[in-house]
């Protein structure tokens, strides 16, 4: 099946009222997640300003006489952000900075979150292909749960060691995009294609598949997390890239074992 084919019956695929229903469920599961991890963080960020001393004098003339008036106050969490915001210049960059940061935080935590709601489904989901495409292909699977959780915290910490080593290049123009998104990718990558082989090959079909389809996974899996960085795209759009992704490695195992 060459790769136009692959992509109409993905689509095809994804719309049926089965496979719609399963897109729904990283949707609610993501948002609740992430509404929690928002209050939280918010939480937590407010107690870490802990308190600010401010201070003023002001000495104005009257009638040649001089009069000082001073100003003191201890302002606290909340309190914080109602001083700044205060402030043109310093609500400009508060804004900034929490637009910003929160925009990515939330972009890539949903990514993030989703991709491992995903790995839920994913066995339901080839399930539902191989009935309707693939029965003559056994679905032999090599995963265990063990395996599965020591190799998800062995791929973050990479993922959390990338974003660390990266640093230096996120302040270089263009160059820093690449950066931001490197190690959210690699952690992407091995996730899905885990979760998918780890389902449908033996172990040495996934070996053969990584090593001659390589460069081809590669791709696949880059375009789907570029899709991924459109707003909510993750959401409802998981669901496809298993589809997608089931049909290539479907399609490999045939090659393999006709």
């Amino acid at each position: 099946m060459n790769e136009k084919n692959i992509l109409l019956l993905s689509v095809k695929d994804f719309l049926t009222p089965k496979m719609l229903k399963y897109s729904i469920l990283p949707f609610i599961i993501t948002m609740v997640v992430m509404y929690v991890l928002f209050f939280v963080v918010a939480g937590i960020g407010l107690d870490q300003l802990g308190t600010m001393d401010i201070q003023s004098t002001q000495t104005t003339m009257e009638n040649g006489i001089p009069h000082t008036d001073s100003f003191s106050a201890q302002l606290q969490g909340s309190d914080i952000i109602q001083f700044l915001m205060s402030y043109t210049i310093t609500s400009w960059i508060a804004s900034f900075l929490v637009y910003a940061i929160g925009g990515f935080f939330v972009l890539y935590a949903s990514i993030f979150i989703a991709v491992i709601i995903l790995g839920f489904l994913t066995p339901m989901i080839l399930k539902e292909l191989q009935k309707r495409h693939y029965n003559d292909i056994e679905m032999i699977g090599f995963s265990n749960l063990f395996e599965s959780i020591f190799l998800m915290f062995k791929w973050v910490l990479v993922m959390i060691l990338l974003f660390f080593l990266l640093i230096p290049l996120y302040f270089i123009p263009l160059v820093n995009i690449i950066a931001f998104n490197l190690p959210l990718y690699y952690f992407f990558h091995k996730m899905i294609n885990y979760d998918i082989s780890s389902n449908i090959c033996s172990r040495d079909e996934e070996k053969q598949i990584r090593f001659f389809n390589k460069n081809m996974l590669r791709v696949k899996t880059l375009l789907l997390y570029l899709i991924s960085l459109i707003p909510f795209a993750i959401f409802f759009g998981a669901v496809f890239y298993v589809i997608y992704l089931g049909h290539t490695y479907f399609n490999e195992v045939k090659k393999l074992r006709g």
